[in-house]
């Protein structure tokens, strides 16, 4: 399922993730720090950044670093304070299948098919177990709620309703603080609401580029 809008769409790996270089130690500064020098390079007209998970946590920490270059945002299953249960660190080294094996319940909902969470438990099989702990880490020091008022270039807000890990909470804390927002809910879709269902996901997407931009 194609996003069918008028702009340039660009998805990135961070650094030590999938094709990206390896670097020795991660960081939101570093994955910040990397996003900066990709958008310095391409010097968009209009930058809509959209992150998912960690990927909102980059996408708000650039925002409040470089607001006035940022012309709306799309948050998508995140937060503004991403605390992880200990269970979660402590599973990923001693045992990464397992805690592979228990991203089934942690990401999806219930009834979504078998294919479209193998695929994403064998995507992410690809990705060094360090590299997942220290992007746990990440969202885990993660406290930007005081900040979330001062937003103030439109945003999409979207969220499973049966998302566990960033429960619908987060994302209406993000709707009742942020003035331009528009919050969608998405029935039968957990925390990989994307990929669950990515057709109510990118008309949301399509819909607020057209009412905002």
């Amino acid at each position: 399922m194609y996003l069918n809008i008028d702009y340039n769409i660009i998805a990135i790996d961070l650094p030590s993730h999938n094709k990206s270089n390896t670097f020795p130690e991660l960081s939101l500064d570093l994955y910040v720090d990397v996003l900066k020098k990709l958008i310095d390079f391409l010097k968009p007209e209009k930058l809509i950044l959209g992150g998912h998970s960690l990927g909102g946590v980059v996408t708000q920490e650039y925002y409040f670093r470089y607001p006035n270059y940022v012309s709306a945002l799309i948050l998508c299953a995140t937060g503004g304070r991403m605390r992880v249960k200990q269970d979660i660190f402590d599973s990923i080294k001693p045992n990464y299948q397992l805690f592979l094996n228990n991203l089934r319940e942690g990401l999806f909902y219930r009834k979504t098919s078998k294919e479209i969470i193998e695929n994403a438990i064998l995507e992410a099989s690809q990705i060094d177990p360090e590299v997942i702990y220290n992007d746990f880490k990440i969202c885990d020091a993660f406290d930007t709620l005081d900040k979330t008022s001062s937003i103030e270039v439109p945003c999409l807000i979207i969220c499973g309703k049966a998302d566990i890990m960033t429960p619908i909470k987060y994302s209406q804390f993000f709707h009742n603080k942020i003035k331009k927002s528009e919050l969608h809910l998405i029935s039968k879709a957990g925390h990989a609401v994307m990929l669950e269902k990515p057709k109510q996901v990118n008309k949301a997407i399509v819909n607020f580029i057209k009412n905002y931009l």
